[in-house]
């Protein structure tokens, strides 16, 4: 099995993990309603990044770079955000990590543009 394809579902299966917990466990904690907003674009983004990389790890499994972006993207983006929503004070410093991880997302896409594979198979049918 190849290695993003595990990371894409691990990370996809967390970001379920983590949206029900914001759902449910960190409303009873939390009363500001932006750090709930927060906590959502975490992992929201997150779902939609693991998806990509799930789907770049079968259709263009020879763009490591793109899949290396998207994990270091979404580690950096969701990861610093869940922190910061956490314990803003202990986690402050991570707010310059938070741009740096979209900014490997943005990366990613672009690459995937750039040096994709037209002829990947999806769904079992070439195109």
């Amino acid at each position: 099995m190849p290695p993003f394809w595990t990371i894409g579902c691990l990370y996809g299966a967390s970001s379920v993990l983590l949206g029900a917990f914001g759902a449910h466990g960190l409303k009873k904690r939390i009363a500001d309603p932006q750090r709930l907003a927060n906590w959502n674009t975490a992992a929201h983004y997150q779902m939609i990044h693991a998806g990509l990389l799930t789907l770049s790890s079968v259709a263009a499994p020879q763009n490591t770079l793109a899949m290396g972006l998207l994990t270091a993207g979404m580690t950096m983006f969701s990861g610093s955000l869940y922190l910061l929503v956490l314990d803003p004070q202990r986690f402050k410093a991570l707010g310059v990590v938070t741009p740096a991880g979209g900014a490997c997302l943005i990366a990613a896409w672009i690459v995937l543009a750039v040096r994709g594979r037209p002829g990947a198979v999806l769904g079992g049918l070439r195109r």
